[in-house]
């Protein structure tokens, strides 16, 4: 008796295209942005989320009353993390996005070091403003995090001839230091980069204590989540001018008009575009095909998300 396929509902048609060789799916498009989906709802065991989905898409998930999945497209995975009926899994894009987001935190690295805003501020007043500016050359890097992302960054800093690179996880193992270990590593790094996923151990772990710690002109490159800082404290360390930082991400996000991060003074901020480039469906999709391919065989998908991670 032939098995029956595993009905895959998928908001792209890039997703249609990438899957489709995968034998024993069913694979039904919808529209993410319609308040109906198809009659297949009904049947399907996995939902795939459109990118960057917000909290709108956890609505799906009760229209579909045999789900057995919910496969992302992003490595994010917080908005689903505790929010799923019981027997429903999760699994992340883990190994999709790290390239392109590393790349987010060189370029802003750069920028801020090299000054690029002021002086694209300056080129708008028609003023010459000529000086020194800081390196990347030389500094002491420290990666709060140690997966994917933290080994894409981590492979480019390389070329930039920094001095150390220095990365931080949840245990400590062979070269990569404890989360209990960050008192004693901040003082010694010029730049610290957060790249962990929001979970209750990370929520709020740079505070006013982890700021503090930092040396007086250190660069804070926030390509996590907004949650991870305490914004008022980061705030008050901009506004007296002894930190610098670059971030992706913000809490609130979005970011409010009248929101004091626009004016704090050494902040550069861009929103939440660290894997929002060319070819990030194709890119997703690949990670998606070998995750649906172990569905297919009846085993867990490679990516599942436990305790937040």
């Amino acid at each position: 008796m032939a098995q029956e396929p595993v009905t895959v509902l998928v908001p792209h048609a890039e997703g249609e295209a990438a899957l489709a060789d995968i034998d024993g799916l069913e694979l039904v498009r919808y529209d993410e942005q319609a308040d109906e989906l198809p009659d297949a709802a009904q049947r399907a065991a996995v939902l795939i989320p459109g990118f960057l989905a917000t909290s709108e898409a956890l609505r799906l998930v009760e229209r579909c009353p045999r789900l057995r999945l919910v496969q992302l497209l992003s490595a994010g995975a917080e908005l689903w993390v505790g929010r799923l009926p019981e027997g429903v899994q999760l699994s992340d894009c883990q190994g999709a996005h790290g390239g392109v987001t590393a790349e987010w935190v060189l370029a802003t690295t750069l920028a801020v070091l090299r000054e690029i805003p002021p002086f694209v501020r300056a080129q708008d007043e028609g003023r010459w403003d000529q000086h020194i500016t800081d390196t990347l050359t030389g500094k002491r890097v420290l990666l709060v995090g140690a997966g994917d992302l933290a080994e894409q960054t981590a492979r480019r800093l390389e070329t930039f001839d920094v001095a150390a690179v220095t990365r931080v996880g949840r245990r400590a193992r062979d070269g990569v230091h404890a989360t209990s270990e960050l008192p004693d590593l901040l003082p010694d790094h010029d730049v610290v980069v957060l790249l962990v996923p929001l979970t209750d151990e990370t929520r709020g772990l740079v505070d006013a204590a982890f700021l503090a710690a930092m040396p007086d002109g250190a660069l804070l490159v926030n390509a996590a989540r907004g949650p991870v800082v305490d914004t008022d404290a980061l705030l008050a360390e901009l506004r007296a001018e002894r930190l610098r930082a670059a971030i992706d991400v913000v809490d609130p996000e979005p970011l409010p008009a009248d929101h004091p991060l626009w004016s704090a003074p050494q902040l550069l901020i861009t929103p939440h575009v660290g894997g929002s480039v060319p070819g990030h469906l194709d890119r997703a999709y690949r990670v998606v095909h070998d995750q649906l391919a172990a569905v297919a065989r009846g085993e867990d998908p490679p990516n599942l998300v436990i305790n937040g991670y």
